[in-house]
C-alpha cells in the first residue's frame, strides 16, 4: 500500500507531480483551490511537489483521465524532475491506476489514498489507528486486482490457502476477515464513547468543528490549559480532546476539539470515523472555526456545512468563529454573512484577540440552557480566559 513517510530523516522525500482534471462546467477558482490543497496534502504527508499538470475538458478520459497530450507532458516532467510519484486530485479506478502506471513507469495514487496515508501517519491512539486501518482496507478491498499478493505471507503455514483458490481469492478473504475484526473493535469503541457521553450529560457541551487547518487546536489550547498538537499542517487532530472549562462563578462547560473536515473526503474514512463524529452530533453548541485569512474560506465554510448536514448536525445551534485575524495584516476581507442567523465572532487564537468576546458568547448560551453545573475539584481544566464574575460583553 503506497504511503508517503513524514518526518522521516532516513530517506529523501517523495518527488511528486500533481495532476488535476476539471470539467469546463466547474468554476476555475474551485479547480485551482483544490489543486493547491492537494499540494498542501502532499506537504503534510512529507512529499515534495516538483511539478503540476492540469487539464480542463468536456469529459474524463476513461483510460487515463487526461488526454494523450497531457499524458506526454507528465512523462516529460517525470524525466526532467526525477519524480517518483504522481498524485491525481480525484479518485482513480483500479484500471486507471494500472493503465497510468504501465504508461508512465511511475507510481500513481489518488487524493483518497493520499488522505488515508496522512491519517495513518498522524494516528497515535488505538481508536484512531483502528478507524484509519478500517478505512484503508475498505477503500482497497475492491481494488485487490493483483496488488495484494503479499498479504498471504502474513498468515502462512499449513491451511493458509484452500484447494483451488486463486491468490486474489485468498487476498480478499484475508482482507475481508480483517475488516470484520476492525468493525467489531470499532463497535466496542462506540459503546465506550456512549458510556463516556452519558457521564457528561449534566454539562453544556461545546464542540469545535471546521475545515482542516482552520486553527481549531490552537484555539482549543488558547481557551484551556491543554497542549493539543497544533501545527500548520492538515489533519493534526484525529482524536477528539475534551476539557472541562471554567468560565467564572464556578460555572463549567465541556469543550471538545475534533477532527477537521476537507473536500473529497474518502467515503470509507467518513464511515470509519463515526465514533469520533458522534461527539459532534451530541453537542449543545458548535463552534464553526473558519480560517478567515484563507482566500478559499467561503468554499471551506460551505464544505463544513455540507458535512454537518451529512451527519445530521446542521440543526445544532452554532457560533461562527472567524479565526487568524493576525494573518490579515490589514488586508481587507469580504465580510462574512452566514446563510443562517448565526452569531459571528472574530478572533486570533494565536494572539488572544477577541477571545473574551467569544467566551462571553459561549457563556451566554450555556447560562440560557440552564445546564452548566459545578464539578468536583480536580476535574476542571481551568481556562486561560476566565472570570470570577460575569464576563464583559465588550
Amino acid at each position: 500500500m503506497p504511503l508517503l513517510k513524514t518526518h522521516d530523516t532516513q530517506r529523501l522525500p517523495d518527488r511528486v507531480i500533481l495532476v488535476g482534471f476539471g470539467l469546463r462546467s466547474q468554476p476555475v477558482a474551485l479547480f485551482h483551490e483544490s489543486l493547491d490543497e492537494l499540494a498542501r496534502l502532499v506537504d503534510s504527508a512529507g512529499g515534495l511537489v516538483v511539478g503540476r499538470v492540469t487539464q480542463r475538458g468536456e469529459r474524463v478520459n476513461s483510460a487515463y483521465v487526461v488526454g494523450a497530450g497531457k499524458l506526454a507532458d507528465i512523462e516529460t516532467m517525470i524525466a526532467q524532475s526525477k519524480a517518483n510519484l504522481v498524485v491525481f486530485d480525484d479518485e482513480l479506478s483500479p484500471s486507471q491506476v494500472r493503465n497510468l502506471e504501465e504508461h508512465l513507469s511511475c507510481k500513481v495514487i489518488d487524493r483518497s489514498i493520499l488522505i488515508l496515508a496522512i491519517f495513518a501517519q498522524h494516528a497515535s491512539t488505538k481508536e484512531a489507528k483502528t478507524q484509519v486501518e478500517l478505512a484503508q482496507y475498505q477503500y482497497l478491498y475492491p481494488r485487490l486486482v493483483g496488488q495484494w499478493t503479499h498479504l498471504s505471507k502474513q498468515w502462512g503455514g499449513i491451511g493458509s490457502k484452500g484447494p483451488g483458490e486463486t491468490q486474489l481469492e485468498v487476498d480478499r478473504r484475508i482482507v475481508g476477515q480483517r475488516i470484520q475484526r476492525l468493525k467489531r473493535d470499532l463497535e466496542k469503541i462506540d459503546r465506550e464513547r456512549a458510556v463516556q457521553r452519558r457521564g457528561r450529560e449534566g454539562l453544556f457541551k461545546v464542540v469545535m468543528v471546521g475545515y482542516t487547518n482552520a486553527g481549531k487546536s490552537t484555539l482549543f489550547n488558547a481557551l484551556t490549559r491543554a497542549r493539543v498538537w497544533a501545527a500548520d499542517r492538515l489533519f493534526c487532530t484525529l482524536d477528539p480532546t475534551a476539557r472541562v472549562m471554567s468560565y467564572g462563578g464556578g460555572r463549567h462547560i465541556l469543550l471538545t476539539d475534533t477532527i477537521g473536515f476537507i473536500r473529497k473526503l474518502p467515503a470509507t474514512l467518513f464511515a470509519a470515523f463515526r465514533a469520533t463524529l458522534g461527539e459532534v452530533t451530541d453537542a449543545d453548541l458548535l463552534l464553526h472555526v473558519l480560517d478567515y485569512a484563507s482566500p478559499a474560506y467561503r468554499h471551506e465554510a460551505a464544505e463544513v456545512d455540507s458535512t454537518l448536514a451529512q451527519i445530521n448536525a446542521n440543526e445544532i445551534p452554532r457560533l461562527v468563529v472567524l479565526n487568524k485575524l493576525d494573518l490579515l495584516n490589514g488586508r481587507p476581507v469580504e465580510p462574512y454573512h452566514p446563510t443562517d442567523a448565526f452569531e459571528v465572532v472574530a478572533v486570533s487564537a494565536q494572539t488572544g484577540l477577541g477571545l473574551e468576546r467569544l467566551v462571553a458568547a459561549i457563556a451566554e448560551r450555556a447560562d440560557a440552557s440552564g445546564r452548566p453545573i459545578r464539578v468536583r475539584r480536580g476535574r476542571t481544566a481551568r481556562a486561560r480566559i476566565h472570570w470570577e464574575t460575569e464576563p464583559s460583553r465588550e
